[in-house]
């Protein structure tokens, strides 16, 4: 059985010509055909007479999960999923920083043929302390115990391919290709990245690079294709148990925060 998943930031629908235009951003989430796609930079505007958001689920037949943070007086902003697959619990995560940008996850499971898939979309921060922190917390949310695929993906904003960040993410899901997705329009950044776990399930990774996509937001999407396959073999048990007690994982207490989203008074 196989699966795509794709994350895009999606730079509130403002172009590459500095033009806001969510049809744009539609029609690249169309060329995706992802089933499971982390959406960044989601802003509540309303198009087509829907919020954003519920526009985009509403054209594309998916179910949409919001998971804003920032709450403003004209609206809200932040992350979000949009999936063709059964929904069997969400919680937002709160990745803040105190005096910088509030920052967040989404973390759900979904339903794929019988199997429960462990799905993070995030966007992380602008400064290298802040990324060690906050993948500590979301590398807190998987576990080795029950063995459910596990899918992180987003805005990881990691410049350094050899940063503490990314070797702890490594360190989990195995390395995954740091492919390029930022600037759209000629990328040399891989800030956008999808590590699956168990590893031998990702399939492909490749970035999307249409001429539409090229020009709908500062980012380019990112797309991967994962297949089901089975269980763990003993070794890499052991493995992850051992990055279990060093810490770079432990057991899942996922729990909704109510800091996932701070409200901020229009100035």
């Amino acid at each position: 059985m196989q699966l795509s998943l794709a994350t895009y930031n999606i730079h509130r629908c403002v172009g590459q010509d500095g033009r806001y235009d969510p049809d744009r951003i539609l029609h690249v989430l169309k060329e995706l055909k992802a089933n499971v796609i982390a959406l960044q930079e989601v802003d509540s505007r309303e198009h087509h007479g829907l919020e954003l958001l519920h526009c985009l689920a509403n054209e594309l037949g998916y179910t949409p999960i919001a998971g804003p943070t920032l709450l403003r007086q004209d609206g809200q902003y932040g992350n979000a999923i949009l999936t063709n697959l059964s929904v069997m619990r969400v919680a937002r995560l709160d990745l803040s920083v105190p005096g910088k940008e509030p920052r967040g996850a989404l973390d759900v499971d979904l339903d794929w043929h019988g199997v429960t898939l462990h799905v993070v979309g995030t966007h992380l921060g602008l400064w290298p302390a802040d990324r060690r922190t906050q993948v500590q917390r979301l590398l807190k949310g998987f576990h080795s115990e029950t063995w459910e695929p596990g899918i992180l993906m987003g805005d990881i904003n990691e410049w350094l391919l050899w940063g503490r960040p990314i070797r702890r993410l490594h360190g989990l899901f195995g390395k995954t290709p740091a492919l390029p997705t930022f600037p759209a329009r000629l990328p040399v950044l891989p800030l956008d990245r999808i590590w699956v776990h168990p590893h031998r399930m990702l399939a492909s990774l490749k970035v999307h690079k249409s001429r539409l996509a090229r020009v709908a937001s500062d980012h380019l999407p990112l797309k991967a294709n994962i297949r089901l396959t089975k269980a763990q073999p003993t070794e890499e048990r052991v493995e992850a148990i051992a990055l279990t007690a060093m810490g770079t994982s432990c057991a899942r207490g996922v729990v909704s925060s109510p800091g996932a989203a701070r409200s901020v008074e229009q100035a």
